[in-house]
């Protein structure tokens, strides 16, 4: 049989990516002679990421269009290079197939790949498809959603496998209460300043029942320091603050709450953790798609969402004393997690990968 070999692109958040590398995974494990190519754009912190995973990465000189005012002049005077160098690249690699993991980089490959009549599968995170998944969907031979509410939007193309995560989020035991609530606090990779802010000013509401918290805090690299300071002078020395913490999966694991926001990686990981949350959506997301996450995650009982303009310090104290007190409550969003999973969604994409290449791996 002649080589196989899949090309994965788009990407530019984390949220793109590591649903990339989990289906190559999974791809590679079910045929080790399988060849992988990823395709991204040249931000900084995607080429970091790939280059940590040791893949076969090729950046493109691309940016986005929508929503950047005067910017997407330059992003629609680079995308004619950006065609150039994709179709360069599949005539050099004569794919046997095509996968859109969404994000501006994923546009030029997936539509010329569905021209030169090679199967195309695109990937959504958000239960609002993102502009450039919208475009391509009439283009793809599949659509996987991550969440059944979006499959209308794929005109009867898509089908609902989940969003791939890490494999450490899956099968974790159902969290045994102690005499602390355990919480974690994250804004993402980049942090979050405005639950940075908040979350400070909380703390000294809290101070009574610092006995009966240990929390987790992760802010990013720009307010590690400031954090930390305000977590000393209200008298919580014993948190543990960090500007990223690379060993999520054993974070989720020790959680009793999780305070974030409501990007798809995140809601990702806490349905596959079956960790209750309290969602904090960005208001300055495309599209407000946080918010559309977090709104299926709450439908299902699994999670509380307060909007930034309605989260105070006064609010956010109020809600971890509750939960501090009202464990069952903790206990009935953990289980109405469970019509949200679709354990192994990376392994359950790959077959459908190679379904689409007209065989099994």
């Amino acid at each position: 049989m002649s080589e196989r070999h899949i090309v994965i692109s788009g990407g530019g958040t984390g949220g793109h990516l590591y649903p990339a590398l989990a289906v190559g995974r999974k791809l590679r494990e079910a045929d080790p002679t399988l060849r992988l190519t990823f395709v991204g754009s040249r931000r900084p912190v995607e080429m970091r990421i790939m280059d940590e995973q040791g893949v076969d990465f090729v950046p493109l000189r691309i940016e986005g269009l929508k929503g950047r005012g005067l910017r997407s002049l330059r992003g629609l005077a680079l995308l004619p290079f950006a065609f150039l160098k994709s179709f360069g690249l599949l005539v050099r690699l004569r794919p046997r197939l095509v996968v859109g993991v969404g994000g501006y980089s994923s546009g030029p490959v997936v539509l010329l790949a569905s021209w030169f009549g090679v199967p195309t599968v695109i990937l959504e995170q958000n239960v609002l498809p993102g502009y450039t998944n919208r475009l391509l969907v009439r283009r793809a031979k599949k659509a996987v959603a991550a969440f059944e509410a979006t499959l209308p939007s794929f005109r009867g193309n898509g089908v609902w496998l989940g969003n791939p995560v890490r494999e450490e989020f899956y099968g974790m035991p159902a969290k045994t209460s102690g005499a602390a609530l355990s919480l974690l606090v994250s804004g993402g990779s980049q942090g979050s300043r405005f639950l940075n802010r908040t979350m400070t000013a909380a703390l000294p509401l809290l101070r009574e029942k610092k006995d009966r918290l240990e929390i987790v805090h992760q802010t990013g690299k720009d307010d590690i320091a400031w954090v930390e300071k305000a977590y000393g002078d209200s008298g919580f020395a014993g948190a543990t603050v960090a500007p990223y913490l690379p060993d999520m999966a054993a974070r989720f694991r020790r959680a009793d709450l999780v305070v974030s926001r409501a990007g798809a990686t995140t809601c990702a990981e806490l349905i596959a953790s079956g960790r209750p949350s309290l969602l904090v959506p960005f208001a300055g997301a495309s599209e407000n798609h946080q918010e559309l996450n977090a709104r299926e995650l709450e439908k299902a009982g699994g999670a509380e969402v307060v909007l930034e303009k309605d989260l105070s310090p006064d609010i956010l104290a109020a809600r971890v004393s509750f939960y501090l007190e009202r464990r069952d409550a903790l206990a009935r969003m953990a289980a109405g997690l469970a019509s949200l999973r679709t354990d192994g969604a990376a392994g359950a994409i790959a077959k459908l990968c190679f379904r689409l290449m007209g065989g099994e791996a």
